[in-house]
């Protein structure tokens, strides 16, 4: 860890747009907190112009701005997990690429850190996003907390801080699969969230599709408890209930057949989820894999 100094970690997947317009503020903001900051951007397999316009950045920024370039496209948290593992500040600072979330933002979470918390989560004020992402990620955050037992308002936003320790055991973890605001949640020890402002994105398209979103569903309930198998415990125990009475009563049909074929669908489903878990635990692939790293003197 070096004392006093910042890290700010992005990933970055076909961001060619907003990229620009990120540095200028970006660095105007960082550079403006008179203290030794670093900059990681990690290259997600991008397939526009993302990775030449971070190289010319680069020029202007050798000692500060440090890229990862990975060979393929392994997803925007273990794009984090990544810069987590080459940070070297006391503070590491997450945010998107896309610039709905402003860098004017990080001196209120400094001020956090500073203040004694370990995690400052954030939650998006007047969001710019589309009436689907806004109701698609309340849903989200509703199931996360009824699963996990987290009272968190915003999981979605990337704007965070998270202290040198929290980054650490985050790194030990083995987890193939990680949800970074999570898990940080589950090892901190005075986490706050504070409202941030939201901006529409500088240019592109969200990353995140419906199907995107039901994947990232599964994932979260999955990797951070068991409910969903003691609920089928649970529907089992009633399903029996209901058959007995069903037999007793002497009543059949197929609406009691489609619907017993439907729980055990379902059924079926959430324990094949926790089946894949172990096979993608066991098979023990790395996380990602790196083609260069960017740092140094040019």
């Amino acid at each position: 860890m070096n004392a006093n100094l910042i890290s700010v970690v992005i990933p970055v997947w076909n961001e060619q747009d907003s990229l620009p317009e990120l540095f200028r503020r970006l660095f105007s903001v960082m550079q403006s907190l008179n203290r030794p900051y670093e900059v990681i951007l990690i290259n997600d397999g991008s397939k526009d112009s993302s990775l030449p316009i971070m190289l010319q950045e680069r020029k202007n920024h050798p000692d500060t701005l440090r890229i990862i370039d990975f060979n393929g496209n392994f997803g925007q948290h273990t794009a984090i997990m990544a810069g987590f593992k080459a940070s070297r500040g006391e503070l590491v600072i997450t945010m998107d690429a896309d610039l709905q979330n402003p860098p004017e933002e990080i001196p209120r979470i400094i001020s956090e850190y500073e203040s004694g918390h370990d995690v400052i989560g954030t939650i998006r004020q007047k969001r710019k996003d589309s009436f689907f992402r806004r109701y698609a990620s309340r849903l989200v955050n509703r199931i996360m907390n009824g699963v996990t037992g987290f009272a968190l308002r915003d999981y979605g936003c990337m704007l965070r801080g998270y202290s040198r320790g929290i980054v650490d055991i985050i790194n030990e973890c083995g987890e193939v699969s990680t949800f970074i605001p999570a898990l940080a949640q589950k090892f901190a020890a005075n986490p706050i969230e504070i409202e941030v402002s939201h901006s529409a994105r500088a240019g592109g398209e969200s990353k995140y599709s419906l199907f995107r979103l039901i994947r990232l569903q599964f994932d979260l309930m999955t990797a951070f408890s068991l409910f969903p198998l003691q609920m089928i415990t649970i529907l089992g125990m009633l399903i029996f209930g209901a058959g007995v009475i069903l037999g007793v009563c002497g009543i059949f049909g197929h609406a009691v057949n489609t619907l017993l074929a439907g729980i055990i669908i379902t059924c079926t489903g959430i324990t094949g989820e926790y089946t894949g878990r172990i096979y993608q635990e066991v098979r023990k692939r790395p996380r990602y894999v790196i083609r260069k790293i960017y740092e140094g003197d040019m």
